[in-house]
C-alpha cells in the first residue's frame, strides 16, 4: 500500500500538467492534476511520518499499530487525504480512499475477492458523497473498474491466489481505460472540447500504480496513447474557455447526522458540487461525526456562515474558480 500510494504520487506529479491541460469538467478550472497530486501525497506522506506503520519486513505482530492490517493503513492514508483534500477531485478520490479501507480492516494481505469488495465499497460511497453525481467522470472509472474486478472474481469462484489478483487488477485498469475513454460522449463539454475526463484520466493511473505495485510490473504508460487531449503538444484546452465565476469553499466539522444532512441541503440549494463525506467512523462524546465539506458557490460568505452556524469548521480554504490569464489565454 505504501508502495502503491508512492507510485500515485510520482505518476500524478509526473502527469499534473496534461490532467489540468484538459480539465474542463464541471469548471474549466485547470487544477485537477494539480489536487490529485496534492490529495494522493498527504496519504502517501502518512505513511512515512514518524507514527507511519513499519516495515512489514521489520514488523514482530500484526498488533502494534496496525502495521501488518492492509485496512488499517489504508484508512490512516484516507483520514490524511481527507482531511488534505482539494478540489473535486481530491476529495472524491479520499473518499474512495477511505472506503476501500473498510473491508480490507483485519487483512493481511490483498486478494482477489477483497479487491473486488473495495472496489465496489469505494465507488458506491464515491457516488453517495456527491448530491448530484454525473456519468462521464472519475465515478464512472471508479465504477467500471469494480464491476471488472467483481467478475474476475466471480469467474474465479473466490479463489484468493496471487493469480486470481492479478487477473482482477489487469481488469479492473483495462476496464478504467475503457470508460476514460466513453467519458468524451458522455458528458456534452468533453464532446465539444474532443477531449476525456481530468479526474478519470487521473484515477485510471491511481488504479495503474495499484496494479504495477501489487504485480512488481511496470506502469502500461502505452494506454494513455491515444487519449483525445493527452498528447504533450496538444493545447491546454481549460485556457480558451470562458471563466468560471464563483469560489470553491472546503472544510472541515463535526456535526450530528441531522445537522450535516441540513448543510447538505442548504449548500444543494445555495451552490453546486456539493460533496460530504465523513472523515474517519468514529462518533465523538457529543453524538458527532467529522465531516470533509466542498461545494462551489457565487459567493464565500454566505456558505461560510450557514457552515459556522452549524459547528466550528476547521481548515476552511476559499479558492477562486477562474484562474488568473495572461492576455494569449494561458494562466499566471
Amino acid at each position: 500500500m505504501k508502495r502503491w500510494l508512492g507510485k500515485a504520487e510520482t505518476a500524478l506529479g509526473n502527469h499534473s500538467d496534461r490532467l489540468n491541460a484538459i480539465n474542463i469538467f464541471p469548471v474549466a478550472d485547470g487544477d485537477t492534476g494539480t489536487n490529485l497530486y496534492l490529495t494522493v501525497r498527504a496519504a502517501a506522506r502518512a505513511l512515512n511520518g514518524p507514527e507511519a506503520p513499519h516495515d512489514p519486513g521489520t514488523a514482530n505482530t500484526a498488533g502494534s499499530h496496525g502495521q501488518q492490517d492492509v485496512g488499517a493503513v489504508l484508512a490512516r492514508a484516507g483520514e490524511a487525504a481527507m482531511e488534505q483534500a482539494r478540489g473535486n477531485s481530491g476529495t472524491l478520490f479520499s473518499v474512495f480512499l477511505c472506503a476501500a479501507a473498510e473491508p480490507l480492516a483485519g487483512h493481511t494481505r490483498l486478494s482477489s475477492p477483497l479487491l473486488a469488495a473495495a472496489l465496489n465499497r469505494a465507488q458506491i460511497r464515491a457516488w453517495s458523497a456527491l448530491s448530484d453525481p454525473v456519468p462521464g467522470t472519475m465515478l464512472s472509472v471508479m465504477e467500471a473498474a469494480a464491476r471488472a474486478a467483481a467478475g474476475v472474481d466471480a469467474d474465479q469462484n473466490g479463489d484468493d491466489s496471487n493469480h486470481a489478483l492479478g487477473l482482477a487488477l489487469d481488469a479492473a485498469v483495462e476496464a478504467a481505460l475503457e470508460a476514460v475513454v466513453r467519458t468524451e460522449d458522455q458528458l456534452a463539454a468533453l464532446h465539444a472540447a474532443h477531449v476525456v475526463d481530468a479526474g478519470g484520466v487521473g484515477m485510471l493511473l491511481i488504479l495503474d500504480c495499484l496494479r504495477s505495485a501489487v504485480l512488481g510490473e511496470e506502469l502500461q504508460s502505452e494506454m494513455l496513447d491515444g487519449l483525445h487531449g493527452y498528447d504533450v503538444q496538444d493545447p491546454h484546452i481549460h485556457a480558451d474557455l470562458p471563466d468560471d465565476d464563483g469560489v470553491e469553499v472546503m472544510c472541515t466539522i463535526s456535526l450530528s447526522p441531522l445537522d450535516a444532512a441540513t448543510l447538505r441541503q442548504r449548500l444543494d440549494e445555495m451552490g453546486d458540487s456539493v460533496i460530504m463525506s465523513q472523515v474517519g467512523g468514529a462518533m465523538d462524546a457529543g453524538g458527532k461525526y467529522r465531516w470533509r465539506v466542498h461545494v462551489h458557490v457565487s459567493a464565500p460568505e454566505p456558505a461560510v456562515a450557514l457552515i459556522g452556524s452549524l459547528g466550528e469548521p476547521t481548515d476552511i480554504s476559499v479558492s477562486q474558480l477562474a484562474l488568473p490569464r495572461d492576455p494569449n489565454g494561458h494562466e499566471r
